[in-house]
């Protein structure tokens, strides 16, 4: 009896044992595919890309970004707002067509109508933001994507107001406050801002109102500079820098796209000036938006002399 019994307890264990376990079923998390767009969806996927000229990094310029504010992809063709006046009305916000594009995998081609063809390498770097990179040049420009609704026009343009003055060939003086004290700029008719050294040159002229632009007479020279006003970001500090004369300084408020007002500071007296000779920017002339580092570099050239 005894092996029996001992038979018997292994086996009710074994039976025990065998009710007791359950397989364990583990249940794989399901997790969703990740979602894909084409390079031709991803860059028109913003209205808008603004050209962060600031993060620019490489060796080289290339002309048709360096000058653009913002670029935009639409159905093949590039669009630039190249121009602060008329920013946000101009090209229904897009500004103006510049050239057209195509995509392969990750590579751009743009074949802009003055500046011939660029291959760019691009990189999405966050869901708004992306990267072009031309090997040629060794240079990368970063573009931030905005929609028209959400871009803030008004802010771009009063950042960027040293290139405003650029966007016209003159500005002639049309009004003279009568109050204020009698000053050496009641005689300068014309002022004229040209891209170059910090945030640019200047001409003055005391040619007689109505001048053809083409013929006036540069009396005087210099360099220009705009900076901001404390917790007033419509108003500007102009400074006129005259070669070998010194400085005028002024308060630099915009009236609409071509006419400013000057507040001369040490007489009191305010002066209005209007835009002559508008310059559409294709490329081939005008402005090179440069960042503040590169801006800096050409004011301590000039400082050398």
């Amino acid at each position: 009896m005894k092996p029996f019994k001992l038979l018997f307890s292994f086996s009710l264990i074994a039976i025990l044992f065998t009710s007791c376990y359950t397989e364990p079923v583990v249940e794989e998390e399901y997790i969703d595919p990740v979602e894909t767009i084409t390079l031709a969806e991803l860059v028109a996927s913003y209205e808008l890309w603004y050209v962060d000229i600031e993060r620019t990094t490489g060796n080289g310029h290339i002309p048709f970004l360096q000058k653009a504010f913002t670029i935009s992809f639409l159905h093949g063709t590039v669009s630039a707002n190249n121009n602060l006046v008329g920013i946000g009305d101009q090209g229904y916000g897009y500004g103006i067509e510049v050239g057209y594009y195509d995509t392969f995998d990750f590579e751009l081609d743009i074949s802009h109508n003055i500046d011939g063809l660029y291959t760019f390498e691009v990189t999405q770097l966050s869901d708004n933001t992306i990267e072009l990179y031309n090997r040629y040049y060794n240079t990368s420009y970063v573009l931030v994507g905005y929609q028209r609704s959400n871009f803030n026009y008004n802010k771009l343009f009063y950042e960027n107001i040293h290139y405003f003055l650029q966007e016209y060939v003159t500005w002639e003086k049309t009004f003279t406050s009568e109050y204020g004290n009698l000053n050496e700029f009641d005689n300068e008719t014309f002022v004229q801002f040209l891209p170059g050294g910090g945030d640019g040159n200047f001409r003055s002229s005391q040619d007689e109102y109505g001048t053809d632009i083409d013929t006036i007479y540069w009396d005087y020279t210099g360099i220009y500079n705009v900076d901001n006003v404390p917790n007033d970001p419509y108003l500007k500090y102009l400074t006129l820098d005259y070669d070998y004369l010194g400085n005028e300084y002024f308060e630099l408020s915009v009236v609409n796209d071509n006419t400013i007002e000057l507040f001369h500071s040490d007489s009191g007296t305010l002066y209005r000036f209007k835009g002559r000779g508008y310059i559409q920017y294709k490329n081939n002339e005008g402005k090179l938006r440069l960042s503040d580092a590169e801006i800096e570099k050409q004011m301590k050239k000039i400082s050398k002399f």
